[in-house]
Formats: C-alpha cells, sequence, structure tokens
C-alpha cells in the first residue's frame, strides 16, 4: 500500500495528489507518507495572506486571544490523533506530551496573556507619555501597530507540534496571518495538527496556510511589513539571514539556533550533597528526553576536576538503566532519531567530537534496541563523552551531535568555568547547580552575556523545577550569538514582534484620541452623571469627576494610625518631624489614598462590581496638618474582555486615572485604579 501523501495548505485549499518523497517511520523504517510533487504558487499564498489581514483585524486583541482558547480547547479534545501520528517520529508518549500538550498549552498561555493584558481594539498604547514642552501642551509616546504583512515561520523537525503553536500564537494575537514551513522529516505530524486547526472553522480564511516541501522562491517575494522566523541548525539560520532579498527589504529576521548549552556543577557542591544527583539527574535527563533532539539539550557538562570521576560514574549508571526502543513498549525510556537522516548526521558528529574526547558510555558494542522491527529503525545509544583538555580540543565547543549526547568537560575554579561555557558562543540555555547563593550571584551576570536563559538549580527549587531544557511562554526563548541573536516567547515580548512600533507626537488631546486612553492634558468631558454610575457601553474614555475638597487634621491622623498600627514617626513625633527634609509632621501617604476614594467613590449600588488593584501608584509631594485635598477621577481606558459573570451579565474592566491635588494645586498622589463595570442588562 502506498503510504498517503501530504498535502500544503495554500490559498484556502489543499494542494498535493503526486507522490515525491517518502518518509519513513524512525521506529521501523516502514513507509509514513510522502511529500507531494506539486509545484506551490508562492505568490498567490502571499496575495491570499496579504487579503486575509482585514478580516482578521475585524478581531481586535481581546477577540483573537479567545479564539486562541477556543482553538487551544478544540485540539485538546483531538490530541489522541496527534499522539498517533507522533510515535511515527520515535517519541515515547512523555516525548510527545512536551511537543503536542506544550504547543496546546502555548495556546492557552497567549490565550490568557492577550484576555488580561492586550487592550480592546488594534493598537496598543506602550506609553508612557512623555511631556516634551513646558506648557503640557506638546508630548509623546509610543503605539504599536499591526505590520500588515505575513509571517513565514521556518520550523524545526524536533517538536513539530510545540514548534508551529508557539510561533503561530503570538503571531495571531498580533493580527498577523502566517504561512508556517514544517521541517520535512515530521511534517506529516505538523500536516495532522494544521489539517485539524483548519478543520475547527475558528480561524479567519488565510490566518494559517502550510508549506510541505522547499520554500521556492517564498523569501524572495516578502516586503518590509513582513517578518520571518526560523528555527534550527545556526548555519542554516545564517545563510537565511544573509538572503540578498531580505537584506534589501529590511524584513525583520528572527533566528533561534540549536547552540552547544551547558550545564555547571558548581565547586562548593560535593558527592555527598543532594545537589549532586541533581545534576547528575539533569543531564541524563537532557541526553534521553527526546533522544537529545532538543535545541535546549545539555550539550556540554561542566564539572570539577576533582569530581570528574565521580559524575562519570553516576551518570554511566544512570544511563545503563535507559532501555531504548520501540517507544510503545512500557519498558522503553527512549526512541529513536527523527530520521535516518538524522542518525546518520549524529554519527558522523559523534566521530569529529571523539577525536578530542574519549568514549565514557555509549551502550558497548552489543547496544541493540528493543521492539520488533527496530533493527529498520533510527537508533541511536546515550552516547557520553569527556574531554579531559577542553582548552585544547575546539570540536567540543564547535560540533553539536544533536541527539542523545553529551561530553564531561573537567575545570580547576569557577572563572575557568565561566570561560568554558562562554567557548560555545551564544547558548539558548545554561544550567548552575549550587548550593551557595554567593557563588549564583557571582555566576549568572557573568554567564548571562552568553546565554538566553539560566537555570539555578538546588534542593529547594527541584521539586516544581522545569528543567534545563523546557522554554516556558512567559519567559525568553532564544540566545546571543550561535543561538541565532533572536527571542521566541516571553510572554507578551513576543507578541511585540509581529507589531510595528512608532512613536506619536502631538497635543495631549490628540494622542489621547489616537491611542484611546486618556492622557493628562487632554480635554476632559464633564458630566452631571457620576463616572460610577455608567455602564460599561455607556461610559467614555475622558469622561471625569472634580470631587468636593477636604482638609487633613490631626484627628484624621491619629485615627489612621490606631487603625493601621502604623505609628511612623513622621506621622507622630513633632520633634523628629521638625529635623526631617519635610520639617513638620505629615499623613500617611495610605490615607491620602484613602481619604481620596472617600473624595469620587459613589457609594450606592450601580454598575461598577469591584476595584481589583492600582497601578502607577506614586506619593508626589507630602500632605500636612491643615492641607486640602481634593482629587480628580478620569475615565482612561477601557477593555471589553467579552466575559460575563455566573448571572450572565457582560462586564469590561475600566482603568481610572486619578490625580490628587493639595490647596495649591499641586499633585500630591497620583494612581489608576482598575475597576470591574457592568455592562446594561
Amino acid at each position: 500500500m502506498n503510504p498517503p501523501v501530504l498535502q500544503s495548505h495554500i490559498a484556502g485549499r489543499w494542494i498535493g495528489q503526486s507522490p515525491s518523497q517518502v518518509l519513513r517511520s524512525a521506529v521501523n523504517g516502514a513507509p509514513v507518507a510522502a511529500t507531494h510533487a506539486e509545484a506551490i504558487d508562492f505568490a498567490e499564498a502571499l496575495e491570499h495572506g496579504r487579503r486575509a489581514v482585514p478580516a482578521l483585524l475585524r478581531l481586535d486583541f481581546q477577540q483573537r486571544a479567545a479564539c486562541l482558547k477556543a482553538l487551544a480547547k478544540f485540539l485538546t479534545e483531538r490530541k489522541e490523533q496527534l499522539y498517533a501520528w507522533s510515535a511515527h517520529t520515535g517519541a515515547r508518549r512523555a516525548d510527545g506530551w512536551i511537543d503536542i500538550e506544550g504547543g496546546i498549552g502555548t495556546l492557552f498561555a497567549y490565550a490568557s496573556l492577550g484576555s488580561n493584558e492586550l487592550p480592546s481594539g488594534n493598537l496598543w498604547h506602550e506609553g508612557p507619555v512623555v511631556p516634551l514642552g513646558k506648557q503640557g501642551h506638546f508630548a509623546g509616546t509610543h503605539i504599536l501597530v499591526p505590520r500588515g504583512g505575513v509571517a513565514v515561520h521556518i520550523n524545526a523537525f524536533n517538536f513539530p507540534v510545540w514548534g508551529l503553536l508557539e510561533k503561530f500564537a503570538p503571531t495571531f494575537l498580533a493580527g498577523m496571518p502566517c504561512i508556517a514551513k514544517p521541517a520535512t522529516a515530521t511534517s506529516y505530524l505538523a500536516e495532522a495538527l494544521v489539517r485539524l486547526i483548519i478543520d475547527s472553522g475558528l480561524l479567519p480564511a488565510g490566518a494559517l496556510q502550510l508549506v510541505i516541501g522547499a520554500t521556492g522562491d517564498l523569501l524572495d517575494r516578502l516586503q518590509g511589513c513582513d517578518v520571518v522566523t526560523f528555527t534550527g541548525s545556526a548555519d542554516t539560520a545564517a545563510r537565511l539571514r544573509a538572503n540578498p532579498h531580505l537584506v534589501q527589504h529590511a524584513v525583520p529576521f528572527n533566528a533561534e539556533a540549536d547552540s552547544l548549552n551547558c550545564a555547571i556543577l558548581a565547586p562548593d557542591v560535593t558527592p555527598d550533597d543532594e545537589e549532586f544527583d541533581l545534576y547528575v539527574k539533569e543531564v541524563a535527563r537532557e541526553m534521553t528526553v527526546k533522544a537529545g533532539q532538543k535545541c535546549t539539550a545539555i550539550r556540554r557538562a561542566l564539572v570539577p576536576r576533582r569530581y570528574l570521576d565521580a559524575v562519570a560514574e553516576r551518570l554511566c549508571a544512570r544511563l545503563a538503566k535507559v532501555v531504548v526502543g520501540d517507544p510503545a513498549l512500557e519498558a522503553v525510556r527512549m526512541g529513536a532519531l527523527a530520521s535516518h537522516a538524522q542518525q546518520r548526521d549524529v554519527a558522523e558528529r559523534v566521530a569529529l567530537l571523539r577525536q578530542g574526547a574519549e568514549v565514557v558510555w555509549d551502550g558497548g558494542p552489543n547496544f541493540a534496541p528493543v521492539g520488533e522491527g527496530t533493527e529498520q529503525g533510527a537508533f541511536f545509544p546515550p552516547t557520553l563523552l569527556c574531554s579531559r583538555d577542553p582548552h585544547r580540543h575546539d570540536a567540543v565547543h564547535d560540533v553539536e551531535a544533536f541527539g542523545p549526547v553529551s561530553t564531561l568537560l573537567p575545570y580547576d575554579d569557577l572563572d575557568e568555568a565561566l570561560a568554558l561555557a562562554a567557548r560555545g558562543r551564544g547558548s539558548l540555555v545554561g544550567t548552575l547547580v549550587t548550593r551557595d547563593p554567593q557563588i549564583a550571584a557571582r555566576a549568572i551576570p557573568v554567564a548571562a552575556a552568553w546565554h538566553g536563559r539560566l537555570l539555578v538549580l538546588d534542593r529547594e527549587a527541584a521539586p516544581e523545577s522545569t528543567g534545563h531544557g523546557s522554554p516556558l511562554p512567559h519567559l525568553k526563548h532564544g540566545g546571543p550569538g550561535r543561538a541565532g541573536g533572536g527571542e521566541e516567547l516571553g510572554g507578551l515580548r513576543a507578541v511585540k514582534h509581529y507589531l510595528q512600533r512608532a512613536a506619536v507626537q502631538g497635543s495631549p488631546t490628540m494622542l489621547a484620541a489616537i491611542s484611546g486612553e486618556y492622557v493628562r492634558g487632554a480635554a476632559r468631558i464633564e458630566t452631571d452623571m457620576h463616572p460610577f454610575r455608567r455602564h460599561f457601553e455607556d461610559l467614555r474614555v475622558g469622561e471625569s469627576l472634580l470631587t468636593h475638597r477636604r482638609t487633613v487634621t490631626e484627628a484624621d491622623i491619629v485615627a489612621f494610625g490606631g487603625l493601621s498600627g502604623d505609628y511612623f514617626y513622621m506621622h507622630f513625633d513633632d520633634i523628629a518631624a521638625k529635623d526631617s527634609p519635610f520639617g513638620q509632621r505629615i499623613a500617611h501617604g495610605y490615607f491620602v489614598l484613602s481619604a481620596a476614594a472617600g473624595l469620587f467613590v459613589s457609594p450606592a449600588p450601580g454598575p461598577v462590581l469591584a476595584n481589583y488593584g492600582l497601578d502607577t501608584l506614586r506619593f508626589v509631594k507630602p500632605v500636612a496638618i491643615g492641607d486640602t485635598i481634593q482629587a480628580r477621577l478620569t475615565c482612561k481606558r477601557k477593555i471589553d474582555r467579552q466575559k460575563t459573570d455566573a448571572q450572565g451579565r457582560g462586564q469590561g474592566v475600566v482603568a481610572w486615572d486619578v490625580e490628587v491635588t493639595n490647596q495649591r494645586g499641586e499633585l500630591v498622589a497620583s494612581y489608576d485604579i482598575l475597576t470591574l463595570v457592568a455592562k446594561r442588562a
């Protein structure tokens, strides 16, 4: 039986009937699928993507976040279809979990970030507003807007699901359609994922296209409004980055390249310490999870020279227990490499490493993966090397065997360890295992210059640690130098990569109109109705209330001190207060805050449901006994999060700008209040 032909999804249709390259199971070599022979019209693909932009932007940030959440739920319900395809890649169920549920979890994470942090609309006011004139009539700020182009995502073979989704999520949230090009070796799993996404009907047409096979002239057709991202080898990243068309048109290019990541066992840790075993476990796990096919895997294990043999002995003991073979078998703890081509590549690179390193463990001459048909699979034994003179041999710092391979490197002091770590010329991640906070405080700032992420592991962190090799949606994934010099993930930082930042200058009134947020100095809307009495839909940005006044008395300060337990000398000691920079007793800052609330709160039941926080709080000037304060409350920002309460009532978030002034009109306190406001029934 001929294997199914994979199809590209281009311009709203599936393309591909004739087989081209046969893709084989990494477990037993059986044919799994074939790429298609039909050529793709990339001009049509890009045109389709550009036409999709208006449909994407008919949704705002909040609505796109809701789409991501719905898609994550849809994929969760159908994840077993993806696990079935994942088995052909040589991945165990636990390996597939990282890829499949890790990818779906990234969708959930970006849905939550978008819902909680992004505005309604498609303009993100980055701020802050900076006064540019002495009279307050001219100011500047920064805004982020959709680029209007198409993102091209070129992904690696090791994570066909996570790799696609971790790029798609922030791209879609930013309102940018994307063309995903998975690595051919495991493209059958990426195609299964995209089929589910398209079949869900949850995305606007053109939001996601799929390329099976080569990219042809795609990159040569891009414009300055487009974006290219790449995950894979450093050599390929360098070649793509230098594409003359991309350079000429200044097309943004973000690379996340494989790197020679390291783990340092600090000199304070002895073989009797719990941290010693944590280190050994971390290195062994990174060698065997996904058969070592992770861009974040530990390639160089740096250990104190006096403990080199002890580390090697414990690592060998752990690796000897690893059963390699068919991932479907319960006893198996490591599966295959993704393809036979990858198997050959790893073998060639290990041969290069062995020119300056000795083999500590490789399973021996009798290594044989367990399971029927595995002799035709792409298996490779866990291989531990040791370079006893790591300064003399460059290969260990230059050559990466992208499989279950790691090399022990001895060092004599911490400075030497850090110097060896830097020999990798840029890494995605490094780990420091230590018991001593002072060692961490000394080492991490030095290592950070050459690493995108750093894990400090000790017995306290270990129970909850996500591990050396686990990128997380909320933290940056990327690294300098050899690692590509780019950034992915990092929470909302990733969304900003797909938006265009512009500085805007003008009057506060104009900046408020452009940004959709009230800017101090802008025209306000004075009304007879208290803003707290308006439902979410009726409230206008800029609606403002100037309160009545209140004079602060000594009795206020005494009463607040008794209530709060705050008897700080500046509030109660006349003599000490006179010797202070203020020259007199002053009111508690939090009393001023509370008194201001008393001035502007509308106490009767109404649309304002809850106050859930303060932002940007500053006490600007002291308030003394006898000073008179007044507050101005202005609707600053509205965010419709498309949510309802348990009774089915809609609600939105409103940020209020609060200015508290004294009798001289001087600002004494400044902050934003965040409230939940009901919509009309």
